[in-house]
């Protein structure tokens, strides 16, 4: 059975659908198609690979709880968009707190957002090392924190 991805309204995944449903949601118009299977069709709509959803659905209990994915975009959001080591808006880089090099973990509580310079800086040493210690400590965030971050600094 052919399944169709669903996106929420501002475009990030949510599930997939068997086709049939999919064609239920076109119909009923709470969804639409966002990209289609070239020159295919199932009765009078173009056969969907992803739908859109036409309002936002909020999932709360999923957000609330879970923690999310680690990643470089990921850290970046959680903290703010600031620089650990100098406090200043504007960090571009993701910084191993315990260099890899030396056996430190690709992880949430290894990562922290950095400037390019400072990130150079600090090199392949610990803060202690470099003489820049951390402004906060690193934390694995909720899914929900993580995605408001992200819609305050995109």
């Amino acid at each position: 059975m052919t399944q169709v991805a669903v996106w929420n309204a501002d475009e990030t995944f949510l599930h997939t659908v068997p086709l049939k449903h999919a064609i239920t949601m076109l119909h009923r118009r709470v969804a639409e198609i966002h990209e289609a299977v070239e020159g295919e069709t199932f009765g009078p709509y173009a056969r969907p690979k992803v739908l859109r959803l036409i309002r936002y659905v909020v999932r709360r209990w999923e957000y609330a709880k879970t923690k999310a994915a680690y990643s470089r975009e990921g850290v970046l959001a959680r903290d703010d968009g600031r620089c650990a080591y100098c406090g200043l808006p504007g960090a571009d880089t993701m910084d191993h707190i315990q260099p890899r090099s030396r056996g430190g973990a690709t992880s949430w509580m290894n990562a922290v957002a950095a400037h390019r310079h400072c990130n150079q800086v600090k090199g392949d040493r610990t803060p202690e090392e470099a003489g820049m210690p951390l402004l906060w400590e690193p934390y694995v965030p909720t899914r929900g924190r993580l995605h408001r971050a992200r819609l305050i600094h995109p």
